[in-house]
């Protein structure tokens, strides 16, 4: 009976002595934890709090409202990404990841929105979290349906629409029509943090290379201060503690409204899938487990249930965290879940939130679009797990060609029926799932013994190719030497 419990505590005190940076369980000192947490918490802020601010532009929220929307956004996210690394019975990923109120869903929010209001949007968040749910549940049945070929290319695609929002940060703002967008001041500072970034990620060392994304922003951010970009009008006015209050916003269901959410619901649950598949891809070198990727589902979908009936906005997973955590390979959640608490802080403190909002735009994009092309390349490691036969090819460049086409050309589908319009106009990420999926069930796959009969007619083709090349030279050769007789 002794020796159990002895191994048991060995086990432990080597777990409590592991400092790791690269294993999940591994306890980092807080100094070295402190840089490449604030690097994971600087990459989503911007994210987090974009999604409140445009949906109270739409529903015409108050000045209080807004600020509500943005505080309770950032505090849902400090709490669901810390829910998800330690996670509770069967929710949570249990996976170097961060979650929160995230981009995916704002084409449907806003579409919400500016027909129902924000009692719209919760009424249908509520339904559409319980959806999640469901699929969570069921997801060890169909995973099947969702192999490399679908989640590689939701997560390319993911890479690939977030290239112009980097684009738009590093010319000054998030919107085209800004004052100064475009600026070659915006650009010089974007071009000088992209730098420092590549720099210290290729040439840095220990914690420096890890923490190339935050070394840059702040590299960035002090020649933004000497050049006046940065204002901090927004922390004089912002409160040191504000709590947030179970329903501070009534609810409202609305068929349309439900249904477009629920939709975009079970969308973001395939991104969630891709997701956490390039987090374990890229960031520990294995395939997704099947137990993470249930309670990562699950989890979200309570979350996102639970964040309905405070007035915050669905959550999902942040493309670019996954993209940090492959690029550093830095997967101990210490690291991730100090972002958390800090989010929560800011959640809790406006003005503590307010201080992260005063990065200016262009030290933001010079520091993500390296993020962004990782999440890409992650995109393509997952593809290339799969052959990449006739089929496949055909699945991913389709789902590409439609995702991206379309949201180049967004008046293309301006005769669509309004509901249908809003879902696929602005998310590239629901027509490429959409299409993955639907192609990967509807193109017939090959059999083992086709399979092995096309790779012995390849190698004869190719066997017959190289005798008929031998042939040519040996007839070269044999010509040559008769005319040197």
């Amino acid at each position: 009976m002794n020796a159990p419990t002895a191994s048991s505590d060995h086990r432990k005190r080597l777990s409590e002595k592991n400092t790791s940076l690269f294993d999940f369980y591994g306890k980092p000192r807080f100094l070295k934890v402190l840089p490449l947490s604030l690097q994971h918490l600087l990459a989503m802020i911007a994210g987090v709090i974009t999604p409140p601010i445009i949906v109270a532009g739409v529903v015409g929220a108050s000045i209080d409202e807004k600020l509500l929307l943005i505080q309770i956004a950032v505090l849902a996210s400090g709490v669901c990404t810390v829910f998800h690394l330690y996670g509770v019975w069967k929710f949570g990923a249990r996976l170097p990841a961060i979650f929160g109120v995230g981009f995916a869903y704002v084409p449907t929010l806003v579409a919400v929105g500016a027909q129902y209001g924000i009692e719209g949007i919760l009424g249908a968040q509520l339904i559409g979290g319980m959806t999640m749910i469901v699929v969570g549940y069921f997801i060890q049945y169909i995973r099947h349906l969702f192999p490399p070929v679908v989640a590689g290319t939701v997560v390319l695609v993911i890479g690939l629409s977030l290239y112009d929002i980097a684009i738009r940060y590093m010319a000054g703002s998030g919107n085209v029509n800004a004052p100064n967008f475009g600026d070659p001041i915006n650009w010089a500072v974007a071009m000088v943090t992209l730098l420092t970034v590549l720099i210290a990620a290729q040439f840095g060392k220990g914690v420096i290379k890890l923490s190339a994304i935050i070394v840059g922003i702040v590299v960035g951010y002090l020649l933004s201060l000497a050049l006046g970009m940065v204002s901090f009008n927004n922390v004089a006015n912002a409160s040191w503690l504000a709590v947030p209050k179970i329903m501070p916003f009534e609810m409202e269901f609305h068929a349309a409204a439900i249904a477009s959410m629920v939709v975009i619901c079970v969308i973001n649950s395939v991104q969630t899938i891709g997701d956490l598949s390039a987090t374990t891809v890229g960031g520990m070198n294995r395939e997704l487990k099947t137990k993470e990727l249930t309670g990562g589902l699950l989890g979200n979908g309570l979350t996102t249930t639970i964040s309905a009936f405070f007035g915050a906005l669905p959550t999902s997973t942040f493309s670019q965290n996954v993209g940090i955590v492959a690029m550093t390979k830095v997967i101990s959640r210490y690291v991730l879940a100090l972002a958390g608490i800090f989010m929560i802080l800011a959640g809790l403190s406006p003005k503590f939130g307010a201080i992260m909002t005063t990065i200016p735009y262009p030290v933001l994009g010079g520091a993500t679009i390296t993020v962004f092309g990782m999440i890409t390349m992650t995109g393509i490691q997952l593809l290339v797990k799969d052959e990449m036969s006739a089929r496949n090819m055909t699945i991913v460049g389709l789902a590409l060609a439609l995702s991206l086409g379309i949201a180049s050309v967004p008046s293309a589908i301006e005769q669509f029926p309004a509901m249908l319009r809003d879902l696929i106009g602005g998310a590239p990420i629901v027509v490429a799932a959409i299409a993955a999926f639907t192609l990967n069930i509807v193109l017939p796959k090959k059999s083992l013994s086709d399979e092995a009969k096309e790779r012995e007619e390849i190698a004869k083709a190719d066997e017959e190719a190289a005798k008929a090349e031998c042939s040519k030279l040996n007839q070269k050769l044999s010509t040559n030497q008769g005319n040197v007789h």
